[in-house]
């Protein structure tokens, strides 16, 4: 082997600094028990396998702790609420305008609204919240309002897993982060200093996240949701009647098919004449010039 190196000095040199980088890359990773970290080892810090902060410098890369078990019962349940309706109705945007005082009156509020082909079937779209405790009575009044209840859908989603997995991986890192915050104050070194505070802050922006979470689902369980459909014409409402033969309803659209057919008419009539003004006098200008190159001709 040495009678080699001496050989092959060159190569010897390459391998060596090749070893050199690749042991620095795999195990120069320094340890937080060196320096005036020594004191504290993994079995202060905990065990687990949740992901940490991922390191620019080559730094501390610490382990955080498992994430605890969310329980397996839970007596109270969290269930977001959506309903879903679609009304027959005499004046849509009277009743619209009924539909969101109301959700006002009950402490909701109204999310978007929206009405189309006002001159013909009105139609209108809209999405309210209202207290859980008020749906019962909200929906009931939107009944009355109506001449017939074409269709109602009323969902739930169960999201009571989500927020107690939520709850216990903010309590992982809230206990991650005090044990970071630990070694932060026993630190001397400013690499170990900049390093520690890095992973704080990251594993902060994950606790925000996390609460935001929480309180977005907080709401929505308080606050239901509600889908209107209203409309004058049964069909034109996104849940087809069941009974589709109705002499009133069909002569209804052949009459709005007539009117469509008429005011599309109407609307040709007036681009021609529009354009008229200029393809009439082309015309005759063309055939004057035919008939002056006919003459030329003979």
């Amino acid at each position: 082997m040495i009678s080699w190196v001496k050989r092959n000095k060159l190569a010897s040199l390459l391998l060596l600094i090749i070893a050199y980088f690749l042991f620095k890359q795999y195990f120069g990773v320094r340890l937080l028990s060196q320096g005036s970290l020594s004191g504290l080892n993994e079995a202060d810090l905990g065990y687990g396998s949740l992901k940490s902060a991922p390191s620019s410098t080559g730094g501390i890369s610490m382990p955080l702790p498992a994430r605890e078990a969310a329980p397996t019962t839970e007596t109270d349940r969290m269930v977001v609420l959506e309903s879903s309706l679609s009304l027959v109705v005499k004046d849509v945007r009277e009743v619209n305008d009924k539909v969101i005082d109301q959700a006002k009156n009950l402490g909701g509020y109204m999310v978007s609204s929206s009405l189309s082909q006002p001159q013909e079937a009105p139609y209108a779209y809209i999405v309210l919240r209202v207290p859980v405790e008020s749906l019962k009575s909200a929906i009931e009044y939107f009944r009355s309002l109506s001449i017939k209840v074409s269709s109602e859908n009323l969902m739930g989603t169960d999201v009571t897993d989500e927020y107690v997995d939520l709850n216990a991986r903010l309590v992982t890192l809230n206990k991650t982060k005090v044990k970071f915050e630990e070694i932060l104050n026993k630190a001397e070194k400013v690499a170990d200093i900049l390093e520690v505070q890095r992973q704080i802050i990251y594993i902060q922006d994950q606790i925000d996240s996390l609460k935001g979470r929480q309180q977005y689902l907080e709401k929505t369980a308080e606050l239901a949701k509600i889908s209107l459909h209203l409309s004058t014409d049964e069909f034109s409402l996104p849940y087809a009647p069941t009974d589709s033969f109705r002499p009133a309803v069909i002569f209804k659209q052949a009459v709005r098919s007539l009117v469509k057919t008429a005011r599309g008419a109407a609307k040709l009539g007036i681009w021609l004449g529009v354009y008229g003004v200029i393809l009439i006098p082309v015309w005759f200008l063309v055939r004057l010039l035919k008939k002056k190159f006919k003459k030329s001709s003979k």
